[in-house]
Parts: C-alpha cells; structure tokens; sequence
C-alpha cells in the first residue's frame, strides 16, 4: 500500500478512532472507513445488550458510542464538513452516559429524572461551541477526565457495591476501572494530539488515534460482555431504613451471627444473582453497615465472605461424588474463572486436586467460616 492511499486526519474530540481511509486503486473501490467498522461493532453489542439484558442506560451509553464514531466517519472519512460542529457536542454525551450506566449498574438505581443533570456537560460544550469556540479544545479533554476521575474514585471508595454480584469478587471493580481509565486515557490522548498538532509532529498521530481507539473498543467489549460488570436484571426496590446507633464490636458479632443463621436457613449464598442489597434488606440494615460489621468482624469483604460459604457447599458437593462442574454451578458460582479462583484462595487447591485428593474425612473444616 502506498503511502498516498492512507490519509491521517485530524481527530475529533471524545472517544478517538483511527481516521483513516484506505483506496484500492487496482478497482477503484474505496473500503470501510474504520470509525465505520467501529460504529458497526458498537451497534451491535448495543443490540445484543438490548435484546438479552434490557439494560437502557447500558444500550444508551452504547448508542452515543456508536453515533460519534458515525459521525467521525461522515466528517473525516467522507469529508461532510456541516456536521463537523456535532463532534463536540456529541462527544461529551459520552461520559455522562458512562457515568450513569456505571450507577445503575452497581451502586444505585435510581429513577430517570434523578439523571437529568447530567446533560449539563454536552449542554454548556454547545454553548462553548456557538459562543467561544477557541475553547473546546479544553473543555472537551476536561469532561472526559474529570467523569473518568469520578468513576475510579468510586470504585476505589466502595469496598461493596450493593448491586455487584457477590459471585463476581473484585471484577466489576476492575472493569469499572478499565472504563475509567479509558476516560481519562481519551482526555490525554486529545491533549497529546493537539500538541503533536501545534509541535509538527504528525508522525506521533495515527500511533496515538490507533492506541486509544483500541483501547476504548476492547474496554467496550469487556463491559457489554461480561456479566459481572452488571448487577441481576431484576428490579431492586430502594427502602429507606431508620438510622442506627453508634456502632459497637458487640453489635458487629450479634449482625454476623444474623447473617450466618440467615445463609444456613435459606442458603442465599446458592443463589448466583445475590447481591449486598439483598442481603441488606433482608437482614433490615443499611448496605454500608452490613459491610461494616462484615469487615471488622471476618477481617473480609462480604463478596469474600459469601465466596467462601459457596466453596464450603462446593467441597461437599465434590466430596459427594459431584463433578467439578457440578458443584460450581450448584454452588451459585457463574464462570470457571470466579469459582476456581475463590477455591484456591479458601482451600489453596484447584478444584480438580481437591476432587483427586478426595477421601472420607471431610476437608470442609479447613476453611475457615469467616473467610
């Protein structure tokens, strides 16, 4: 491919995608661009999100994704100048959304219009837009890092986040994680583009446009597809508790023992799909005061703690003659990754050598009931 044939332009605000297009001179047909092809793959795990989950804020947040890559290919690619003033625009709708799919997926759901205000920032970027231009530059970079900051400070706060499933462990939080860096990494990037603009160093452009792309593409990708990075589909109704008095080392033990006779009697653990707030609600307490009381008396997060009443089930399940299989799923556990990575840490065995090691004696009392 000749050098003629493949254009870098300039990149447009928000989630960057490579700004290239490709001509095949021998047939004279001109390619995909690829902010198409982006926007394709984007569609479609909005509408496999739609179909399978019916998560709105989800399906949302993927649409804008779609539309600004769809945009980006109109302008760039094929070089429709009027809707060159959108990109902005539609570009700081995306982190908005990212924020509040991020609230309703694992912290709170809350009702629509308590979202409202978060059109604010593609709100104030159009006025930026008609009234002082020359400041886009900055103020488009600024949304993106600032709602990426938000979602890792929220992450890294909440020990718990009510509507994660417990099965997941610390996953939902990693993922989250990856999104808001992916945020902050598009802001950094469209810094990085803009001076490699005013220095004249176009050689570092398609290199940086190509990194976060990808990146942003992948972390897309891992989100829409994993389960873990969403709470259960069901609807999880917000009661208000009335608040309780000062903490106390006795009351945490008397809430655990709660919790502890809660499990033994209608083996919640078993279920795949519960989450802290369920928990909570069951026990009439607020989500953070389970926690509380969780940590300071097990020395564990409630995920680690429910983990590990799963993987007591799952020891006798193999030692009963189950498969590995068998007692992963019987044991409210979803995917391999998650069961065999809670087994190793409660009995410091794979399953399958705790299966093959197997005998008449119980191993279960090995694991230790506060895990």
């Amino acid at each position: 491919m000749n050098a003629e044939n493949c254009v870098f332009l300039r990149p447009v605000f928000g989630i960057q995608v490579v700004t290239i297009r490709f001509l095949d001179h021998s047939r004279g047909m001109p390619m995909l661009p690829i902010p198409a092809f982006v926007a394709l793959v984007l569609s479609y795990l909005a509408l496999r999100a739609f179909l399978s989950e019916g998560r709105p804020f989800l399906v949302l947040f993927l649409v804008s994704c779609a539309i600004q890559s769809v945009l980006v290919t109109l302008v760039n690619g094929y070089n429709i100048g009027e809707l060159r003033p959108l990109l902005p625009v539609s570009a700081t709708m995306v982190p908005p959304l990212a924020w509040i799919t991020f609230q309703d997926a694992l912290v709170s759901r809350r009702q629509s219009h308590r979202f409202v205000w978060q059109i604010a920032a593609p709100v104030f970027t159009l006025f930026c837009r008609v009234f002082a231009p020359e400041t886009i530059d900055i103020i488009v970079p600024l949304v993106f890092l600032g709602y990426g900051c938000a979602i890792l400070l929220q992450v890294q706060n909440a020990s718990d986040m009510p509507l994660a499933r417990l099965e997941a462990g610390r996953v939902p939080a990693v993922l989250w994680q990856g999104l808001g860096w992916a945020l902050v990494g598009s802001a950094l990037c469209d810094v990085l583009i803009t001076l490699a603009f005013l220095t004249g160093n176009d050689s570092w452009i398609g290199w940086l446009i190509t990194l976060s792309s990808s990146l942003v593409l992948l972390l897309l990708g891992m989100l829409s597809g994993s389960p873990s990075a969403m709470s259960p589909t069901e609807e999880v109704a917000q009661t208000v508790l009335p608040p309780l008095p000062e903490d106390t080392e006795k009351e945490d033990r008397e809430i655990v023992k709660k919790l502890e006779a809660l499990l033994a009697r209608d083996a919640l653990h078993l279920d795949p799909n519960l989450t802290l707030l369920r928990l909570a609600r069951r026990l009439q307490l607020p989500e953070k005061r389970l926690s509380r009381a969780v940590n300071r008396t097990t020395d564990s997060n409630v995920s680690r703690y429910i983990n590990a009443w799963r993987i007591r089930h799952a020891c006798t399940r193999i030692e009963e003659g189950a498969s590995v299989t068998e007692a992963m799923l019987d044991s409210g556990f979803n995917t391999k990754s998650n069961f065999n990575r809670e087994f190793l840490r409660e009995t410091g065995l794979r399953p399958s050598q705790w299966q093959s090691t197997r005998t008449k004696t119980s191993n279960i009392t090995h694991i230790s009931k506060t895990s």
